[in-house]
């Protein structure tokens, strides 16, 4: 302690004409938009190539090459799993039937919210890949959500955590249908709403899409039954369920093109306007 008292007294001098460099320029950045801009921009493409040596480091350690290789051949082999007819070997395995290998479109998560009630998810691959508005997206746990708005090479995903989000959905065991929401609390919890009291339903029990849903192949994995409650104003199951997925946590997905919605939904259209 006693060095650092007689290092100050013996550069007291220069220490003092430094702090008052530092206040000078401060008070010169602060009081100048100018200076202050340049400082911004000079720190912002500072941290940007830090960020960007570290994002390079930790795909390099990612095996990036290898792991968008493995996506698709995770989508090939899924695809085939799709429209396989059951046999002895592939008794494990869920079975959505309909799917096509040119009907799944292998993309990623490049930007993902989930802090908020109307979350987004941001992907890269756009209308030049052949993607629209509400088609499906999964990943090899589950839903992920549905394309919203879609641009030459990117696309936005209305997230399953998203207030406004809609799906319908089924207790698998039974088949009782419901709506699945999001109550804008936990990540990792759904809801399940206007499921019928008669319905059976235990904690533990798998949630999958229903097969009302134009967007969705039926039977793909939602999560589990964590808690089942009754609406006290529609006296309806409202059941929350745990989902397979970790929503914070996205890379690879799949995006599903639904060939027969369009039809489906013309169709119904022509039955209300009769």
């Amino acid at each position: 302690m006693q060095q650092i008292f007689n290092f100050i007294f013996k550069n007291s001098n220069r220490l003092l004409f430094l702090l008052l460099l530092c206040v000078s320029l401060l008070l010169t950045i602060q009081s100048h938009s100018y200076h202050k801009s340049r400082i911004i921009s000079s720190a912002n493409f500072l941290s940007g190539g830090v960020y960007e040596k570290i994002n390079n480091v930790n795909e390099y350690l990612n095996l990036k090459t290898e792991n968008d290789a493995l996506a698709l051949e995770n989508a090939r082999l899924k695809s085939i799993v799709f429209n396989t007819k059951d046999t002895l070997a592939l008794q494990k395995f869920e079975k959505i039937k309909g799917v096509e290998p040119k009907d799944i479109v292998v993309s990623k998560v490049i930007h993902n919210s989930y802090n908020v009630h109307e979350n987004f998810i941001t992907l890269n691959s756009g209308s030049l890949q052949g993607i629209k508005p509400d088609m499906g997206v999964i990943n090899s746990l589950g839903i992920i959500g549905i394309i919203d708005k879609t641009s030459p090479k990117y696309s936005t995903v209305v997230s399953i955590l998203n207030v406004k989000s809609r799906i319908n959905a089924k207790i698998k065991k039974s088949n009782h249908f419901g709506s699945l929401t999001w109550n804008g609390k936990s990540t990792g919890f759904v809801q399940l709403i206007d499921v019928p009291r008669l319905a059976s339903v235990r904690k533990g029990d798998t949630i999958v899409t229903g097969g009302q849903s134009v967007i969705f192949p039926e039977n793909i994995n939602i999560g589990t039954v964590h808690k089942v409650e009754i609406d006290d104003q529609t006296h309806y199951y409202t059941i929350t369920v745990k989902l397979f997925n970790d929503m914070t946590n996205l890379g690879h997905v799949y995006i599903i093109k639904s060939k027969d919605r369009e039809e489906l939904t013309n169709l119904e259209k022509r039955e209300k306007d009769e």
